[in-house]
C-alpha cells in the first residue's frame, strides 16, 4: 500500500486527549492532528521523535491531518494508525500473502456473529465453509528485544473477541485470531501479560479451544506499508 499523496515529515511535540497531536513540520509550520490510535501507544512514541502524517484537503476536517508512522523510542518505525491493520490484511489476503488463509471464494468485512453481539473482521468463504478471522494491530515493542506483544493497555473488547472466536471453534467453526505487526524489526509476538493478564489467559482458551493464531509482520517505510513476512506466536 503506497501513501498517495505522499507522507509529510515532521517532529512530535506532544500526544494529548488521545485523538490529538502538536507536531512540528519539517518547515516549521505547527500543527494539529489527528491520533488514530485509541490504544496508549506505550514504547511507541517520544517527544522530538519524527513522525510522518497524511495531510487532508477537505475543507470541513476540522484537523489537518493523521499521524501515520511514528519513529519509536527503539529507534523503530511503527505505523500507528489503526485502522491501516485491516486495509493491510486485506491487502495481504487478496494477494496470497497469508498463505494459511488461501482458496477463499469470497471476502466479507465487519459480519456480526456472535453471543456477545460482535463483529467480525473479516469472514472468508470456502467450499467447505467459512473462516472467521479477528484482526489486531501490534505496535509495542521493547529494548533490546525483537518480540512484540499484545495489549498495549487493557482491552475487555479484546477478550470479548477472543471468547466469540473459541466458541466458534468448539463448534467446528474455522476461527482464527491474527495479528497485524505494524513495527519494524519484529520476529515475534506475545500476549502482554504483564499490561492484561485476563487478555494473557483468554488468548490461551482460545488456543485450547481450536482457535487458529496467526501473526504477519508488515514493512513499514515513509513511502509504502505491506504485510510481508509471518511471525511466530509465543504462548509459553
Amino acid at each position: 500500500m503506497r501513501f498517495h499523496p505522499p507522507l509529510e515529515e515532521g517532529r512530535l511535540i506532544r500526544r494529548y486527549k488521545r485523538f490529538l497531536t502538536d507536531i512540528e513540520t519539517v518547515t516549521g509550520e505547527l500543527l494539529t492532528i489527528h491520533c488514530p490510535n485509541t490504544g496508549s501507544m506505550l514504547n511507541c512514541m517520544v517527544e522530538g521523535g519524527q513522525v510522518w502524517f497524511s495531510r487532508s484537503s477537505d475543507p470541513k476536517r476540522k484537523l489537518p491531518g493523521t499521524w501515520e508512522i511514528a519513529e519509536t523510542p527503539q529507534g523503530r518505525l511503527a505505523c500507528v494508525n489503526t485502522a491501516r491493520a485491516n486495509q493491510l490484511v486485506e491487502e495481504a489476503l487478496r494477494a496470497g500473502v497469508i498463505t494459511e488463509l488461501n482458496g477463499f471464494t469470497a471476502l466479507k468485512r465487519e459480519v456480526p456473529y456472535g453471543q456477545e453481539k460482535s463483529r467480525i473482521d473479516f469472514r472468508l468463504e470456502y467450499p467447505d465453509g467459512a473462516a472467521y478471522v479477528e484482526v489486531k494491530s501490534v505496535t509495542l515493542g521493547f529494548d533490546d528485544s525483537r518480540v512484540a506483544a499484545f495489549p498495549d493497555a487493557v482491552t475487555q473488547r479484546g477478550a470479548k473477541h477472543l471468547r466469540e472466536l473459541a466458541h466458534l471453534a468448539r463448534q467446528g467453526v474455522r476461527a482464527v485470531q491474527l495479528y497485524c505487526v505494524n513495527l519494524s524489526g519484529i520476529d515475534a509476538v506475545r500476549p502482554a501479560v504483564e499490561i492484561d493478564a485476563i487478555y494473557a489467559a483468554a488468548l490461551r482458551e482460545a488456543k485450547a479451544a481450536g482457535v487458529e493464531v496467526l501473526a504477519y509482520g508488515v514493512r513499514v517505510t515513509s513511502e509504502e506499508i505491506g504485510v510481508d513476512r509471518r511471525l511466530d506466536v509465543l504462548l509459553d
